[in-house]
Formats: C-alpha cells, sequence, structure tokens
C-alpha cells in the first residue's frame, strides 16, 4: 500500500530562493518521469522524514502534485552531514508493473559461530543490485552469518533463495567471511586486499528496467 506525500511544483530555480525554501521546512526535489520529463517540486521537510520512517528507503510513495497522484520511488538524496539535514531529493515515477533494477543494503543478521571462536567476520559486500517489480523491493537483504565457521563464507548464491526477485550478481560472489585472527592482522596490515564499501553508500541509484529510461 502506497502512502501520500503532498508536493508543490515550483519554478526550476537557484541560490537564494533555494534557501529560504529550506529556511521554511522545504526540501527542493526532482520528479522524474519514464520519458526523460522532470518536474521540480518542493516537500515539507517533515512529511519527507516521518515517510522514509514509515514505508523504508525503497518504499513506494503516492506523490501527490497539484492535486494529481503518482507513484514513486525516492532515488537520491542529498544530506549535511553535519546537520543531517536532507537539502535535495529525486524521485522516479514508476510503473508498479514493470521490473525496476535498483542497489539494497546487506544487513548481516545473527551471532557467527566463528567469531564466538575468536574468529573475525569480514563484510566484503555492503549492498546488491536487484531487479524486481516496486513493491517486491526489500528495504535490505537480511544474511544470516549465525552458521558461519572460521574460514567459511556466505556467497550470493546462498540468500538469493530468501527473496522472489533477481540478483545481478554471480552466484559465488562473496557477502561475508570469518577470517582467523592471523588473516586480519594482514588485512589491516595491507598484505592483502580488504572487501572494501560502497563508492555511493548514501545515495543509490535507481533505474527502469531496458525498455524505459529515467
Amino acid at each position: 500500500m502506497s502512502h501520500v506525500l503532498v508536493a508543490k511544483e515550483r519554478a526550476k530555480s537557484q541560490g537564494s530562493t533555494l534557501r529560504q525554501l529550506r529556511l521554511s521546512g522545504e526540501i527542493p526535489a526532482v520528479v522524474y518521469g519514464n520519458k526523460n520529463e522532470s518536474v521540480a517540486i518542493s516537500i515539507n521537510s517533515g512529511d519527507f522524514f516521518k515517510m522514509i520512517k514509515d514505508v523504508g528507503r525503497n518504499g513506494i510513495i503516492s506523490l501527490e502534485v497539484e492535486g494529481q497522484k503518482k507513484n514513486v520511488m525516492l532515488t537520491d538524496y542529498q544530506q549535511d552531514p553535519l546537520k543531517n539535514d536532507i537539502y535535495h531529493a529525486d524521485f522516479l515515477i514508476v510503473n508498479m508493473s514493470t521490473e525496476l533494477q535498483t542497489h539494497v543494503r546487506v544487513n548481516l543478521v545473527g551471532k557467527s559461530s566463528g567469531v564466538k571462536d575468536g574468529g573475525v567476520l569480514q563484510q566484503s559486500v555492503h549492498e546488491l543490485t536487484i531487479t524486481a517489480k516496486p513493491n517486491d523491493i526489500p528495504e535490505a537483504i537480511d544474511v544470516d552469518v549465525t552458521s558461519l565457521t572460521v574460514g567459511s563464507v556466505v556467497t550470493v548464491g546462498d540468500v538469493k533463495g530468501n527473496y522472489k526477485i533477481t540478483f545481478n550478481h554471480d552466484d559465488d560472489e562473496v557477502i561475508a567471511s570469518v577470517l582467523a585472527p592471523r588473516q586480519e592482522e594482514e588485512i589491516n596490515t595491507g598484505e592483502q586486499q580488504d572487501g572494501g564499501t560502497p563508492d555511493n553508500e548514501e545515495g543509490r541509484e535507481t533505474k527502469a528496467s531496458p525498455e524505459s529510461k529515467a
């Protein structure tokens, strides 16, 4: 079920006008259609944060602009790292029956038995690229690491059966592993390459399937 977020259409502007919008508690935003059209809007900051809390980062939002409602997803946003304020947001109009490609964060669940034995849990992948219909996109991919022992790994192939979505990764791609303490020391001193973190962990690019272009 979609949640309604009311927006106001605004003139595309820069500088002082945008600052004034933010000072009044509004977030400048843009809603994109599937044919490259875009509309500049503004949304109430409080309503926005409540909406994301209710539906999640990948939830479907019913965006009402000048009395017209469209199903949209939040595709990206810019955030002030000091104040935690959102100062711009992007929304994409979605067709509920058309699959989208998007990035979903990986959430490790449980206490690994290997960690209890003195090993160190290493997360190699922090988000996964998936293809799914909007209502089927999960807020996160939960990966149970409870049974991971020292020297063992969990891969994309191990978790994809838990979701009715397409994972755009090889089955043998490692999501997490438990290293022996000595291996962890080698990684921390640069003798081995670590798993790394995503280049764009905060914002996600979401795009429609090949037949339509965001």
